[in-house]
């Protein structure tokens, strides 16, 4: 057995970030990318701006991925082989950890040891990697779940699925293993606590950030020409993934009361939505469509694709409200970059929408989703719609990507020093023994 090495304290100089069933090169807005990609990506490239190399592992989804990319300097995106290429879904993944930890030991068993100083997992599947790694590498696991499939229980939509009992299981493990758990909101860092047992010491609250150089205020006029909008319209948008949970149809409901109660907004009403069918919205991928055509408000409702960023920026600045009706959100980096660009949001009061979202100051938060109401919060906006375009614009101004990494290096470095203070037990492997082969360096 081999003997265990003491970890480095202090700041980290290269960390191994895990996204199992995501890549951060991925779109967001689409199949499983959203905000933990965004996250994954901006918090890489403000840790490497720090000197701290990231190594990304994700799973390859096609065999035409390069093993290697660099996505930005000092951010390294690994592919690692786990499963089929294609046709695999998230929930079939499971099966797959132990392929992908083989993978992510393999590639650190190529370097001296101590070549990772910390392993950060993004989601619980990612977690139940990170805690293997971690025991065999000695390092602290630093875990952002993203969703917790507790809360997102409690709070299912119409046609959603609930979580499996193995993840919950999957999450309630990592939960006790990780040595330090970010969470994005103080209502999340009670969650953890009060649903999985969390320890409140080792729970950490840190809040996303928003691009605020991309994410800005601009031309709206020039922003309409862009995405071929009229000059004179009144522009609702939905960003996201289309699936129940995100709540679409809440908003084309809503816009349905609006024309109802005002038949003359018809000229001027224009509903964009950006994003594609995702998880259990890909059982039913024309639904939106279709509820469009039954509203009869097809003429004022244009679907988009999901867009990269500084075209989605444009979509932002077009609009005259964001509207983020989830019924469930982490956190809603959709709302914290609409008000970037000076957007007013309207949002479900739920998770972290209570804090990407100041009620009455940067937009409305809207208890419940009833569809009448979110018509009466879209109402609200407009008719004060200068005082909420500044209450946005100072609101996300509080969050930044720089203040996030800030945030986790601090969190690896605390993590690091306890771990160098704690004593750590030698915990047998099960499988025994590892031989070498020919040409193959044994992980240590």
């Amino acid at each position: 057995m081999p003997a265990r090495r003491s970890p480095r304290s202090g700041t980290p100089r290269r960390v191994a970030t895990l996204s199992v069933h995501t890549s951060p090169l991925d779109q967001p807005g689409a199949g499983d990318a959203g905000g933990m990609n965004v996250y994954i990506v901006e918090a890489s490239r403000r840790l490497a701006a720090r000197g701290i190399e990231v190594d990304i592992f994700t799973r390859a989804t096609s065999s035409d991925l390069p093993p290697v990319v660099e996505m930005s300097p000092g951010v390294t995106v690994r592919h690692v082989s786990a499963g089929p290429f294609e046709g695999l879904g998230k929930e079939e993944l499971p099966a797959q950890l132990c392929a992908f930890t083989a993978a992510v030991l393999r590639e650190e068993a190529q370097h001296e040891p101590g070549y990772y100083d910390v392993v950060h997992s993004h989601y619980w599947l990612s977690g139940q990697v990170g805690w293997l790694a971690r025991d065999r590498w000695s390092v602290p696991l630093i875990h952002t779940a993203h969703t917790l499939a507790k809360v997102k229980n409690e709070a299912l939509a119409v046609g959603d699925r609930p979580e499996p009992r193995a993840r919950v299981i999957g999450e309630e493990q990592v939960v006790a293993e990780a040595d330090r758990l970010i969470a994005n909101t103080d209502e999340e860092a009670r969650q953890l606590v009060r649903l999985y047992g969390a320890d409140p010491a080792r729970t950490l609250v840190v809040p996303p950030g928003v691009d605020l150089d991309r994410f800005s205020p601009g031309d709206r006029a020039a922003a309409r020409r862009a995405i071929g909008a009229p000059a004179d319209a009144l522009v609702l948008l939905f960003v996201g993934r289309i699936q129940p949970l995100k709540a679409p149809d809440v908003l084309l409901h809503a816009a349905a009361h609006l024309l109802d109660d005002d038949p003359g907004l018809r000229s001027r009403l224009r509903v964009h939505v950006v994003g594609a069918p995702s998880g259990s919205g890909l059982e039913a991928p024309e639904q939106l469509h279709k509820l469009v055509a039954a509203l009869g408000i097809a003429d004022v409702v244009t679907f988009f694709p999901p867009q990269p960023p500084d075209r989605l920026a444009e979509h932002y600045r077009a609009a005259d409200v964001t509207v983020v009706p989830s019924h469930n959100e982490s956190f809603g980096l959709v709302a914290l970059e609409a008000q970037a660009c000076g957007t007013p949001v309207v949002a479900a009061a739920v998770g972290g929408l209570r804090t990407a979202v100041r009620d009455g100051v940067s937009g409305v938060l809207v208890d419940g989703h009833d569809p009448r109401d979110y018509a009466t919060a879209v109402r609200s906006v407009l008719s004060r719609p200068e005082l909420l375009s500044a209450g946005a614009r100072r609101h996300a101004g509080l969050f930044s990507w720089d203040r996030t990494a800030d945030a986790l290096v601090a969190a690896y470095g605390s993590a690091a020093e306890e771990m160098a203070r704690t004593p750590q037990p030698v915990r047998p492997l099960a499988f025994g023994p590892l031989r070498a082969l020919p040409g193959v360096q044994v992980a240590r």
